[in-house]
């Protein structure tokens, strides 16, 4: 696992030991910074359920102003802030369950969820952001689920703007007005 680009491009990233934790795949990444890619200079991200940090990451090498990292376990958190620092990258680092993050109500220019596949969140931090309104205008989430799951439709000004799947997994980006993306 490694940093695709950017300022970190190249260096390789802690993974977790055993399954606890499933990192994204190369594929699936380089497919999300491949829509991203013109969309992170000076941008403010959140990265839910963390995991090994590698999304936010990826987001400050190529240029994101800001990374915000949350996830449950310490495992992952102590895994994050290790990972920041085999980068070079500064990044908050927070260890606390997603839907209480939310309830906060900061805004983000880009919102990644990749929650435990078969932890049933999808819908709850779904719903959170919407009616805590947590994305800017123009923003874009990136939620990455099993290509089975059913992800549900937003809200407006919330909405969902394309699925696309890469073998088992689908991404499914959702825009709060602003940009298509499709």
């Amino acid at each position: 696992m490694r940093v695709i680009t950017g300022i970190a491009g190249g260096r390789k990233l802690k993974s977790p030991e055993g399954e606890a934790v499933r990192p994204t795949t190369d594929q699936v990444k380089q497919a999300i910074f491949n829509i991203l890619q013109f969309d992170l200079e000076g941008r403010r991200v959140l990265d839910l359920f963390g995991g090994t940090g590698q999304l936010g990451i990826e987001a400050l090498s190529r240029g994101a102003r800001e990374a915000v990292f949350t996830d449950s376990s310490r495992t992952s958190v102590q895994l994050i802030r290790e990972n920041l620092k085999r980068c070079g990258l500064e990044g908050k680092v927070l260890q606390t369950d997603a839907l209480s993050y939310l309830a906060r109500g900061e805004k983000f220019d880009v919102i990644f969820i990749d929650p435990p596949y078969d932890s049933g969140l999808y819908q709850a931090v779904l719903e959170r952001i919407n009616a805590v309104d947590n994305l800017t205008e123009g923003g874009i989430i990136v939620c990455e689920a099993r290509a089975a799951t059913e992800l549900p439709e937003l809200a407006p000004p919330y909405r969902k703007l394309r699925e696309r799947r890469y073998g088992t997994v689908k991404i499914c980006l959702y825009g709060k007005n602003g940009p298509a993306y499709e």
